[in-house]
């Protein structure tokens, strides 16, 4: 499934990439949302070409997140299996052939990630080669720890379809309207089994553009990272390594938002973290992040032996 919007430079590479799997039994649903450019034209022309195409073109404009969903509702009936693939972005011709494989070996696997090509990076891991499969708890543990990273992207994982029927909207953009996918994982997690391949089998592409992109500037992933800890830590992390890391977390995104009221950054900025503040029940209090921005200076000036004791009254205050 491929969700589109405005994609037509690099829709054809990504299309000839799932038409080139050796894994051939497959349905591809490209689902366009009411793009502007050529993007539905080439689809159609692709679902002419090769009757295992099908395009859907919604009536409206939707939300990133919906028009996954709405890519989900056209699943054929009988699928074991839920490949996306973003526009951007390209599968290797043994993509579908192998991680369908460790499915099919692992009947618990919910979710299947593999290495994969980031730009001109490998990345994705923290599985011991020659391990195909790891319990679901455990993985989360581990991405949660920062011991593992597994998860990437949509384009990296197959999902069971079971998955995707078993829950009403995979994907909760209220919460984490940026890395709704990374949550989607550890609620999954919590019943199935996560599988891995041993080998590079997608690409993700990162446009010129991306280094000033949205998620970079406003640190979504700190943001939501803060929010996937207070949701998904007492699930999966023991309680004194919950608190460690939620209190070590909270505070750096305090520092963070603190530093960056200094900065006066413009009204998207403060739009998205004034939603994540009232997702996590705090909200935005400017005077409270200066002061853990400032309290954190004091710290680290007052560390020093010399001055500890005159800085003493003053973090005080602060507190």
């Amino acid at each position: 499934m491929t969700p589109i919007y405005n994609g037509e430079r690099h829709l054809p590479q990504c299309v000839e990439s799932v038409l080139a799997q050796t894994y051939r039994h497959w349905d591809y649903v490209i689902v366009d949302n009411c793009s502007t450019d050529r993007s539905l034209e080439i689809a159609q022309r692709y679902a002419q070409q090769d009757g295992r195409i099908r395009v859907h073109r919604n009536k409206r404009f939707v939300s990133v997140w919906e028009n996954h969903h709405i890519g989900f509702r056209q699943m054929a009936p009988e699928s074991g299996y839920c490949k996306v693939v973003h526009a951007d972005d390209w599968l290797f011709p043994d993509c579908i052939r192998r991680m369908v494989e460790v499915g099919e070996a692992h009947p618990s696997v919910g979710v299947v990630s593999a290495y994969r090509l980031d730009n001109t990076w490998p990345n994705l891991g923290g599985i011991s080669y020659p391990t195909t499969a790891v319990p679901g708890r455990d993985i989360c543990r581990q991405t949660l720890l920062r011991f593992a990273h597994v998860f990437g992207s949509p384009t990296s994982l197959l999902l069971r379809s079971d998955c995707i029927r078993e829950r009403e909207r995979f994907y909760d953009e209220e919460h984490f309207p940026r890395h709704a996918d990374t949550a989607a994982c550890y609620e999954v997690l919590q019943r199935w089994d996560l599988g891995f391949v041993h080998e590079i089998l997608t690409y993700t592409r990162r446009p010129e553009k991306a280094l000033t992109s949205f998620n970079r500037e406003v640190n979504s992933y700190l943001a939501e990272g803060v929010a996937m800890l207070m949701k998904y830590g007492p699930i999966y992390l023991d309680r004194e390594e919950c608190e460690h890391y939620q209190r070590q977390w909270t505070k750096a995104y305090r520092w963070f938002l603190g530093r960056n009221m200094v900065q006066r950054r413009g009204e998207k900025f403060w739009d998205y973290h004034r939603t994540m503040q009232g997702s996590l029940g705090w909200p935005l209090n400017p005077a409270r992040l200066l002061g853990a921005l400032l309290l954190d200076a004091t710290q680290a000036v007052a560390s020093h032996p010399r001055v500890a004791r005159r800085m003493l009254p003053f973090r005080r205050s602060l507190l």
